[in-house]
Protein backbone atom coordinates (compact mmCIF):
# COMPACT_ATOMS: atom_id res chain seq x y z
CA UNK A 1 0.00 0.00 0.00
CA UNK A 2 1.20 3.51 -0.81
CA UNK A 3 0.17 6.99 0.20
CA UNK A 4 0.49 9.80 -2.32
CA UNK A 5 0.82 13.54 -1.78
CA UNK A 6 0.87 16.04 -4.62
CA UNK A 7 2.58 19.42 -4.47
CA UNK A 8 3.66 22.23 -6.75
CA UNK A 9 0.33 23.59 -7.90
CA UNK A 10 -0.36 27.29 -8.16
CA UNK A 11 -1.54 30.12 -10.36
CA UNK A 12 0.40 31.04 -13.47
CA UNK A 13 -0.19 32.99 -16.66
CA UNK A 14 -0.58 31.58 -20.13
CA UNK A 15 2.71 30.30 -21.50
CA UNK A 16 4.36 29.81 -18.13
CA UNK A 17 5.51 26.56 -16.55
CA UNK A 18 4.89 24.58 -13.38
CA UNK A 19 6.39 21.42 -11.97
CA UNK A 20 4.14 19.12 -9.99
CA UNK A 21 5.52 16.46 -7.72
CA UNK A 22 3.93 13.32 -6.32
CA UNK A 23 5.63 11.99 -3.21
CA UNK A 24 4.93 8.41 -2.17
CA UNK A 25 5.29 6.70 1.16
CA UNK A 26 4.95 3.01 1.78
CA UNK A 27 6.87 0.02 0.60
CA UNK A 28 7.64 -1.01 -2.91
CA UNK A 29 6.85 2.19 -4.76
CA UNK A 30 9.23 1.23 -7.53
CA UNK A 31 6.83 -1.58 -8.48
CA UNK A 32 3.95 0.79 -9.16
CA UNK A 33 2.91 2.43 -12.38
CA UNK A 34 1.93 6.05 -11.78
CA UNK A 35 -0.44 8.32 -13.61
CA UNK A 36 -1.43 11.96 -13.47
CA UNK A 37 -5.07 12.86 -14.00
CA UNK A 38 -6.87 16.18 -13.84
CA UNK A 39 -10.39 17.35 -13.14
CA UNK A 40 -11.75 20.73 -14.13
CA UNK A 41 -14.83 22.17 -12.41
CA UNK A 42 -17.98 20.38 -13.56
CA UNK A 43 -16.06 17.85 -15.65
CA UNK A 44 -14.85 14.29 -15.29
CA UNK A 45 -11.37 13.15 -14.34
CA UNK A 46 -9.16 13.07 -17.43
CA UNK A 47 -5.92 11.27 -18.10
CA UNK A 48 -2.85 13.48 -18.45
CA UNK A 49 0.27 11.32 -18.36
CA UNK A 50 1.61 8.06 -16.97
CA UNK A 51 4.90 6.31 -16.39
CA UNK A 52 5.72 2.65 -15.93
CA UNK A 53 7.26 1.29 -12.75
CA UNK A 54 10.79 1.39 -14.15
CA UNK A 55 10.30 4.72 -15.86
CA UNK A 56 11.07 3.18 -19.21
CA UNK A 57 7.63 3.81 -20.69
CA UNK A 58 5.70 7.06 -20.70
CA UNK A 59 2.27 7.97 -22.01
CA UNK A 60 0.58 11.30 -22.65
CA UNK A 61 -2.82 12.53 -23.64
CA UNK A 62 -2.97 14.29 -26.98
CA UNK A 63 -3.82 17.56 -25.27
CA UNK A 64 -0.52 17.71 -23.36
CA UNK A 65 1.86 15.82 -25.64
CA UNK A 66 4.89 17.94 -26.39
CA UNK A 67 4.19 20.32 -23.50
CA UNK A 68 4.25 18.06 -20.42
CA UNK A 69 6.94 15.61 -19.33
CA UNK A 70 6.53 12.91 -16.71
CA UNK A 71 9.50 11.46 -14.86
CA UNK A 72 10.21 9.48 -11.74
CA UNK A 73 12.97 8.92 -9.20
CA UNK A 74 12.50 5.57 -7.51
CA UNK A 75 15.28 6.31 -5.03
CA UNK A 76 13.35 9.33 -3.79
CA UNK A 77 9.87 7.80 -4.31
CA UNK A 78 8.72 10.72 -6.42
CA UNK A 79 7.03 11.22 -9.77
CA UNK A 80 7.16 14.67 -11.33
CA UNK A 81 5.10 16.32 -14.02
CA UNK A 82 6.86 19.19 -15.77
CA UNK A 83 4.25 21.38 -17.44
CA UNK A 84 5.26 23.97 -20.00
CA UNK A 85 3.39 26.35 -22.30
CA UNK A 86 0.42 26.24 -20.00
CA UNK A 87 -2.98 27.34 -21.29
CA UNK A 88 -6.23 28.24 -19.53
CA UNK A 89 -7.80 24.84 -20.48
CA UNK A 90 -5.07 23.22 -18.34
CA UNK A 91 -6.76 24.69 -15.28
CA UNK A 92 -7.82 21.81 -13.03
CA UNK A 93 -7.09 19.88 -9.90
CA UNK A 94 -4.26 17.49 -10.70
CA UNK A 95 -4.13 14.07 -9.06
CA UNK A 96 -1.46 11.43 -9.04
CA UNK A 97 -2.42 7.78 -8.82
CA UNK A 98 -0.58 4.49 -8.50
CA UNK A 99 -1.26 0.93 -9.48
CA UNK A 100 0.53 -2.40 -9.34
CA UNK A 101 -1.33 -3.96 -12.24
CA UNK A 102 -2.35 -2.01 -15.31
CA UNK A 103 -3.23 -2.75 -18.90
CA UNK A 104 -4.37 0.71 -19.91
CA UNK A 105 -2.58 3.56 -18.20
CA UNK A 106 -5.18 6.09 -19.30
CA UNK A 107 -8.05 4.40 -17.46
CA UNK A 108 -8.60 5.88 -14.00
CA UNK A 109 -10.39 2.79 -12.70
CA UNK A 110 -7.17 0.80 -13.01
CA UNK A 111 -5.48 2.85 -10.29
CA UNK A 112 -5.86 1.79 -6.69
CA UNK A 113 -4.24 4.66 -4.81
CA UNK A 114 -4.88 8.36 -5.22
CA UNK A 115 -3.58 11.56 -3.75
CA UNK A 116 -5.82 14.44 -2.73
CA UNK A 117 -4.83 16.67 -5.61
CA UNK A 118 -3.20 20.03 -6.19
CA UNK A 119 -4.84 23.00 -7.90
CA UNK A 120 -3.38 24.43 -11.09
CA UNK A 121 -4.85 27.67 -12.41
CA UNK A 122 -3.75 29.23 -15.68
CA UNK A 123 -4.92 32.77 -16.31
CA UNK A 124 -5.15 34.38 -19.72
Amino acid sequence: QVQLVESGGGTVQTGESLRLSCAASGRGFSRYGVGWFRQAPGKGRDFVAAISSSGGLTYYSDSVKGRFTISRDNDKNTVDLQMSSLKPPDTAVYYCAATLYVTNYDRSHQYNYWGRGTQVTVSS
